[in-house]
This record gives structure tokens, sequence and C-alpha cells, in this order.
């Protein structure tokens, strides 16, 4: 039998719904950027359910409307300590705009998918407006844009260096990463003593004085950055090996008379924290206020289970890392299996699952075997340029909890949507053991759970250019390619293999771009889920587009900018269509290789 909801199953958004609860008093009110969807793939809700399990009486006021008389941010007045203020689960800008700066068709995390309905930046417009309205009442900024614009940035959109978003939106503190247990933390310190406590792991404040700790990491000032790519590219390495360590240092960083002050990121949450999160109330719909409204995102995830954070590949483009980390930290599987049994339960399911997953499918319950050394480890990735031998690769206890969801009645099939690493189950370790577990797992998922088509990221097939991504050799693809065709072969089995690849990612040149053509074509492949390669703040790959050096060698770094030079590269995927094929030829004798026209 299906759950029934009332309207206080939600945290309230509106004074109605306050008043619905009892309370005359809010302790904490939430600003974002997205459509208020109570499930634990979305940030807002989940940072509400936490101070919610802390005792506290939270609000949420999604999208508010900063056009008019700002009404929206007036209407649940002054929270006893503090507003939260989060832009949504993607930086706003990727959300609004293309690779090649034009606007999306659709916002996924908005009803019908309506482009109009959140601001550029909303982490700075939201702190403006209620620090204006409210200037006593401390905010506090946290989700994605907020994280990943902590420090001195390059903007794609704008096309220069940002300050930390701190100096632009006037917020009193800055909560970067996966925010639970700061968040907790500071609402506990806030009910001790009112005011804002600047010694918070995992937070960022700006101050005009500074007592230096030993051990403090100081970054070129923001403004020597202004005139040195170099330097910019060099503070790239200290943010990413001090996202990235069990022991992290203090990272101070002069802007103006000012300093941002980065306090180190919390250790990895323990299972019991994370299963913490995951089990709270959370109803897993949108607002009964978007009633017979669309929102993209949610329909994407709404029927699929999130088993696990973080993420030890450490991509050069990807912001994975970056925000949540890259050590695992797996949910039990009793929490997992607790909330498919409430999944089995919501309206319009069918006993499918959609995805049972996490930011890369198959790294679930994985570590390393001495985490002694793991703690001394500043390698950004466990993966790159080889896997490590102290990673234990062991997919067992992921074989064991696919068992165990497709044994629970009402599931009909779970599939894998999340992409796979191939490199992992093609990887040979000292553990016999743990390699018979990839081959085993590798036949479970092809057989069992793709849903038609599997995702996998190779991203390029050039060796130089892998290398730069920190991706795996091309040849792995191609191994893993065989064994999923001899599988589905053996099984009757008509299901396909969708590689996704980038173009004029850092590094990458016209001829590598030609290179992967030819060896697409050879492999009979016809890529479609391709991407030109969008700098977004705080990765390796945007570092080194922004100032031409790696960040990690200050190496000088080609980097394909111009719109006919980007385009030029992207065309390459589709050789086999008869126009792109004659313009392929003609940039080939343009670039002086005329030696692979023959190729197409």
């Amino acid at each position: 039998m299906k759950k029934t909801y009332r309207l206080t199953d939600w945290l309230p958004t509106t004074q109605k719904e306050v008043e619905l609860r009892g309370w005359n008093e809010l302790d904490v009110i939430l600003f974002g950027g997205d459509a208020y969807v109570d499930h634990p793939s979305f940030g807002t809700a989940v940072i509400g359910r936490i101070l919610e399990a802390e005792g506290l009486r939270v609000a949420i006021v999604p999208q508010p409307n900063w056009r008019d008389d700002l009404r929206d941010f007036k209407k649940l007045g002054r929270p006893r300590l503090f507003f939260g203020v989060g832009a949504g689960c993607m930086d706003s800008m990727v959300n609004k705009y293309t690779a090649n700066k034009r606007l999306r068709s659709e916002d996924a995390y908005t009803p019908d998918g309506r482009t109009d309905m959140r601001p550029e930046y909303p982490t700075i417009v939201y702190t403006q407006i209620l620090k204006k309205l409210y200037p006593d009442v401390p905010v506090v900024l946290g989700g994605i844009e907020a994280s990943l614009r902590r420090l001195t940035h390059y903007d794609y959109w704008q096309d220069k260096l940002m300050k930390s978003i701190l100096c632009d939106s006037g917020g009193d503190l800055l909560i970067y990463g996966m925010g639970e247990k700061p968040i907790a933390d500071l609402a506990r310190r806030m009910q001790e003593k009112a005011e804002v406590p600047h010694d918070l792991p995992q937070t960022a404040y700006l101050t005009t004085h500074v007592d230096k700790q030993a051990g403090d990491i100081e970054l070129h000032p923001h403004e020597e950055c202004l005139g040195d790519k170099r330097k910019q590219a060099a503070n790239f390495r200290h943010i990413e090996e001090e996202s990235n360590t069990y022991e992290a240092a203090r990272i101070l960083q002069r802007v103006g008379k000012e300093t941002v002050v980065v306090n180190p990121p919390c250790p990895p949450m323990s299972r019991a924290d994370l299963d913490h999160s995951f089990d709270l109330p959370y109803t897993r719909l949108p607002h009964p206020k978007y009633k017979d409204k669309r929102i993209p995102a949610y329909e994407m995830i709404r029927f699929s289970v999130n088993i696990h954070r973080g993420c030890f590949g450490g991509c050069a483009f990807c912001t994975i890392s970056a925000h949540q980390g890259k050590f695992i930290v797996s949910r039990s599987k009793q929490s997992i299996l607790r909330e498919v049994k409430e999944i089995i339960e919501l309206p319009g399911f069918k006993g499918y699952l959609s995805d049972l997953g996490g930011p890369s499918a198959n790294m679930y319950m994985m570590k390393g075997k001495n985490e002694t050394t793991c703690k001394r480890c500043k390698r950004p990735s466990c993966i790159h340029p080889r896997i490590c031998p102290n990673l234990n690769t062991d997919h067992r206890p992921l074989l064991d909890l696919y068992r165990a969801v497709d044994a629970i009645e009402g599931i009909k099939k779970s599939f894998i949507g999340s992409g796979v690493r191939y490199d992992l189950l093609l990887h040979q370790s000292k553990d016999e053991a743990a390699n018979q577990s990839a081959i085993e797992y590798t036949r479970e998922l092809i057989v069992n759970h793709v849903s038609g088509r599997l995702k996998v990221a190779p991203e390029h097939t050039a060796g130089n250019v892998l290398d730069i991504m920190r991706k795996p050799p091309f040849d792995r693809f191609e191994a893993f390619k065989e064994i999923f065709d001899r599988i589905n072969r053996e099984h009757n089995l008509r299901q396909q293999l969708i590689p996704y690849f980038i173009s004029s990612h850092p590094g990458c040149k016209a001829e590598n771009m030609a290179e992967l053509a030819i060896a697409t074509k050879q492999l009979n492949l016809h890529p479609e889920q391709v991407q030109d390669f969008t700098p977004t703040p705080m990765t390796v790959a945007t570092e080194a587009f922004y100032t031409g050096y790696h960040p990690c060698t200050l190496e000088p770094l080609y980097c394909a900018k111009t719109q006919r030079d980007k385009l030029a590269q992207r065309q390459f995927f589709f050789w086999y269509k008869p126009e792109e094929r004659r313009n392929i030829i003609a940039e080939l004798r343009r670039i002086g290789r005329n030696d692979l026209t023959s190729k197409f």
C-alpha cells in the first residue's frame, strides 16, 4: 500500500506551513537555487533535514524571486541563528550555459525546466539581498557553487580571474564540500554562543587579521595572480593537494587588505554518519507546491540509490574530488536496503531501479589496505598513473549488495546508470580473490544490470591527452569492449557500450582528435555522448586552460581557446557524417597533416 503524505511531512516553505507546525519562530532559513525536492540527492533538503535532526526549526525558500519587491526574502522574517544560502546542485553558470556560452534550453532543477527562475551566481545575489535586509543576521554559504569558488578561481563565462565568493557575496562563513558535519557543528556552536565561529573544520571566512600557525600554506595573493598566471597555476597545486589529504593544512590567501582563511576539511565521514544523513525522514518527493509540474533532474534520480560518496579517480576535468574528496565513504548495506524498500512504496514505481551507484559505479567499500599509508598520501588519484598497490579493489561487497537488492520483493531489476571504471575491472593485483571478484562483477554487471546501454568514459584515445586527463590508456577501453561484446554474444544480448569523449581538453590538438576519429572508426563506434571541454571552477584542467601551465609541473600546455579551434576539434567526433568528413580533410590539410587524410 502506497504511503499518503501531509503538507507537514516537508520542511515549511511559507508562513502558513510554519504555522501548521505550531512554530512562532525559525532557527534557520535556507535559500536555495533549485526547486525543493525532499530527497537525499538535493543538497538543500539534506542540510534542512540534518538541522531538523539537531532539534532546530528549519524552513526552505526555494528559488526566491530576486527581481520584485523581495517579498520571498522577507516572508519568513529573520531566523534566530542564521540564513543558509546555496545556488543548487550545480554551479549556476554550468547550469545555464553550454560550453559555447549559449543559453541552455532547460534548467533541470526547475519546475517544467524553466530557465528564468534563478539569477546568475545565486550565491552572490541571494546573500547580498539578505545582508541588505538583515545586516545583523549571519549568512552561511554552501553547496557546489560556493565550495568550488572559495579561493581565487577562473570564471569561464566572464573570462577572468575572480576573488573568493566570500568577497563578492558578503557572506559571513562558507562551508565547503559535503556539509552535513560542519553545518551540524556550526548550529551547536551558535546555540551555545550567538556568533559565527572561525575555527570550525571545513569552513572558510574572510578576515582583516590572521594569527598565523605553523604549517599554514600561504598562497600567492589574488592581486599577484591577476598579473602572473604562473602564480595562479602554482596556487592550485596546493589547493588540490589539501582537498585530498587526511591531515590537511590551513590555507591563507590575501585579497586586498583582507585574507581568505580556509580551514582544513573534516576527516572522512564515518559509515554511521553517512547512514544517518541518508536515513533521515525524506519524503523523496517534490514539494506539493509543484503538483503536476515536471522537474527534470528529479525524474532522472527518483528511482535511483546513491551507495557511496567520494571518488579516487582524480580526473583533471572533474570537480567531484574537489567537493567530495578522494576517500570513499560507503553506506551500510542495511541503510541502502532500507532506502530501496522506501522507493518501492513511492507512487509510480514499477519495480525497476534506474541506478544503484555513486560518483563512480564500482568504488563501493574500496579504500586503502593500510590506512596509515593513506594518511601520508597527497596523490590526487589512487589509480593514475597506475593503480596504487595499497588500494583494495575487491568487488565482492558490491556483488553482495546487488544480489541483496535484487532479492527484495518488489524489485524486478536494478540497473547501473553511473559510469563504470573499467580500469578497476581489468586490474591485476596481488590479491587473487579480488581479481576473481572483478571478473565475476563484470559478468554480473553486463548480464543483469545494463538497461540496454552501459556508460563508460574513456574520454579520449590519444595517450598524451589521456595522461593529462589522468585517465587510463585507450587500450584498456578496447580490452573492456572485447569482454563486453563477448559476454553479450554468449548470452544473446543486444546491448550497447556508450563511451564518453571530450574535445578541446588542455593538451589536446587537432591531430589528437584525428587519432580519436581514426580509433573510433576502426572500432566502428559512432560517438554520440560527446562534449566540448567546459572550464569549471577548481579543476586542474580549468587552471591549465586559463593559465596555459599545468598546475602540477608548471610546464606550458596548449589549449584550444577560440571558437574556431574548438569547433575544428569537435567535428572529428562525427567522421561518419559526409559533410563533416569534408571539413575534417580540409582541417587536416590546414594543419599540415595530409598523411592522415587517407584514413577518412
